[in-house]
């Protein structure tokens, strides 16, 4: 996130000498250059069920898998916070020089730095986005990890990190930290330190002490994080009360975050939506770096070329209701954020104020709710919803829905659909939002689902205050498949 200079060549009488000693300065060369070797497959957990995995086992060279990752490139996303919201400096680039496999069963992500002083590196992200515990069940994300092998006033910049956000960020940029961020490894400055950490909430300040988040950190079990691989994992558990959030090191526990520490609607918003997803980067200065060093980073001492290595990620579920995927039909907003068969009685969830800004056709702050696994044939209909929504006596409020199909459940939504918003009136009681309202706008086509998905998001679009929506056994949507 230096080359070794050649051995000098030897005089006629000492030539055995000199070639032994060659070949062992070879050996000592290539075992110092060399990728730490993967310790092989992703691994078996009795009692988890493997959900996603990725164990980096290309030919080296090339790019991580397309089906599996997306990669992020330049300075921010678009429209999104300058350098990436944190103040890094890099240029995050798709070259297989910042970001390949190593033929070793290992991806490297690699800053490097131009002779103009400028810095490259990557960071990458998973397609799928649905990342999240089951009711009443946990889940497990895992990287086995080498942090870039550098440390003292040649590391003063390098910032590893291997973390996850909630769904929403994309397509928004600034609903951060309201949806969530889970940290389940970073690193800053060759630092023999993991660091675990929540962000959630408003910035700055709010429940999660934004922008340092609820953090915990410790140093790496036996060898330092620099210098051998260690396994970081992060568990959002659901199945005990209250929910409890858990960071790993070499399954050691370093920190955990309780839902009884954060307010209902912080915990809603952060985990109501239809999940995370997982990013992988190496960055290259910013406010993390920079704080800890107490300077600006990186410095003139700064060495580029030092590679993060990863040998897998993984995701895995335990527990949960075994309720089987909607095949189609009318499925229920439900109070857990899933769409299913009406559950027990009514519910409420809240919808965020607009805060008197336009967000018409884009999600802000939404209420998502989410059904994977469906399966069936489609009817040659359309989609048809009726949303129990209330704006007590706010005036001007006006909700939106957006309905999106990934046909195949494999990450890419084939067919989106944005519905005029619905201006409720202020008088305290529920109206009826439904398609009726008819198309603001809508991408690609229904077909068949295989294994799919339907995700719901409403959200109030305009207004200057914050409105209800009814879900359990009331708010509906139906879908186009049997």
């Amino acid at each position: 996130m230096s080359s070794i200079p050649s051995p000098s060549r030897a005089t006629a009488p000492t030539t055995r000498l000199a070639g032994a000693c060659l070949l062992l300065i070879v050996g000592l060369l290539a075992s110092i250059t060399a990728a730490t070797p993967a310790r092989g497959a992703v691994p078996s957990l009795p009692g988890w069920t493997l959900a996603w995995s990725d164990d980096f086992t290309g030919a080296a060279g090339t790019l991580p898998s397309s089906a599996n990752w997306q990669i992020d490139t330049g300075h921010s996303y678009p429209g999104g916070p300058a350098n990436w919201g944190t103040g890094e400096i890099q240029n995050y680039t798709s070259s297989p020089d910042n970001v390949s496999h190593d033929g070793n069963g290992n991806l490297r992500i690699t800053p490097l730095r131009d002779g103009a002083g400028n810095w490259t590196s990557a960071r990458i992200e998973t397609r799928r986005a649905d990342f999240t515990a089951p009711a009443g069940g946990t889940l497990r994300i895992e990287g086995r990890i080498q942090m870039p092998n550098v440390t003292g006033e040649a590391a003063l910049g390098y910032w590893p990190a291997f973390w996850a956000l909630g769904s929403p960020y994309r397509g928004n940029y600034w609903n951060w930290p309201g949806i969530g961020e889970f940290d389940v490894m970073e690193n800053v400055n060759g630092l023999n330190t993991v660091w675990g950490v929540l962000h959630c909430g408003t910035a700055p300040g709010g429940p999660c002490n934004e922008n340092n988040g609820l953090g915990g950190s410790r140093a790496c079990p036996g060898a330092s994080c620099q210098s051998a691989f260690h396994t970081y994992r992060f568990e959002w558990d659901r199945s005990v009360t209250p929910n409890e959030l858990r960071w790993y090191v070499d399954d050691q526990l370093y920190h955990s975050v309780s839902q009884a520490q954060l307010d209902a609607t912080t915990w809603s918003n952060m985990t109501s939506h239809a999940g995370y997803f997982i990013l992988l980067n190496v960055a290259m200065g910013g406010a993390f770096p920079d704080g800890v060093a107490g300077r600006a980073t990186p410095v003139a001492a700064t060495v580029p070329g030092r590679s993060m290595l990863v040998d897998y990620v993984a995701v895995w579920t335990r527990g949960g209701g075994t309720t089987p995927p909607p095949t189609g039909g009318t499925l229920n907003l439900r109070g857990d954020g899933t769409l299913g068969a009406a559950a027990g009685s009514a519910t409420t969830a809240t919808l965020a104020s607009a805060g008197g800004v336009n967000h018409d056709g884009t999600p802000y702050q939404p209420q998502t709710f989410t059904a994977s696994g469906v399966t069936g044939a489609y009817t040659g209909g359309s989609t048809a919803f009726d949303l129990f929504v209330d704006a007590g006596t706010t005036v001007a409020n006006g909700q939106q829905v957006r309905v999106s199909y990934d046909r195949t459940g494999d990450g890419s939504w084939e067919r989106v659909e944005t519905y005029r918003y619905f201006a409720t009136d202020p008088v305290p009681g529920y109206e009826h939002y439904t398609q009726a309202r008819g198309l603001a706008s809508a991408t690609g086509s229904h077909g068949d689902m295989t294994n799919g998905r339907v995700r719901v998001e409403v959200w109030n679009a305009i207004g200057n205050g914050p409105s209800t929506l009814g879900t359990g056994n009331q708010s509906t949507v139906t879908i186009p498949v049997r």
